[in-house]
């Protein structure tokens, strides 16, 4: 199934193709895989692997580039469909500030980098070459029976803002949150989270 209409899907496959050929392994991951398994057209499209920056800095030094989170390892690559976000398989620690994580490791695992996202639903990859899904958390499961479920406790508590994320996919989607993630938003405190990102 293809994750986008034309133009983008070819711009999309396309940056696959370059990191492929390059070496590394390439997915579409998070938001746009859980859209087009809701039989949605995705409104924008998060590309992962395990290249590092440098490496998607070296692989796209034709194009322009957007560095502005090359230090939390996401590399922009301006196309004539916009920008094209691909970050590298990385883990993160907690957001002390409430607005950046603390630390950023990048790892060599798909199922370390999948294990750090807020919902199963939205832990999700797909290789938009073959079609094939990577479900570690058993989120095309919950995206059926349409419940939100934490990924992990530990990295899910370390950011407040899941919690209004959680409200917003369950409005948006009209699921329902799994007794056990209630159980942990009803423990966050979100009144120190800024204002822009609560918008």
């Amino acid at each position: 199934r293809a994750l986008m209409e034309e133009p983008a899907l070819e711009t999309i496959l396309s940056c696959l193709g370059r990191l492929e050929e390059a070496g590394f392994a390439a997915y579409a991951v998070g938001g746009c895989v859980r859209d087009s398994l809701l039989g949605l057209v995705p409104h924008d499209y998060d590309l992962c692997t395990n290249a590092r920056p440098e490496d998607i800095r070296r692989v796209f030094s034709h194009h322009g580039l957007v560095l502005a989170g090359e230090k939390h390892g996401t590399v922009g690559v301006i196309t004539e469909n916009g920008v094209v976000e691909i970050t590298s398989f990385r883990t993160e620690g907690g957001y002390q500030d409430n607005r950046h994580p603390d630390w950023v490791e990048f790892v060599d695992r798909i199922e370390d980098d999948l294990a750090r996202r807020d919902f199963t639903v939205n832990a999700m990859m797909q290789d938009v070459l073959t079609g094939e899904i990577v479900d570690y958390f058993g989120g095309a499961a919950d995206l059926q029976a349409g419940v939100l479920r934490h990924v992990e406790e530990t990295t899910f508590v370390e950011d407040p803002l899941r919690v209004f994320r959680a409200a917003q996919f369950a409005a948006r989607f009209g699921f329902s949150v799994a007794e056990e993630t209630m159980t942990l938003c009803s423990r966050l405190d979100v009144s120190r989270l800024p204002g822009e990102r609560v918008f």
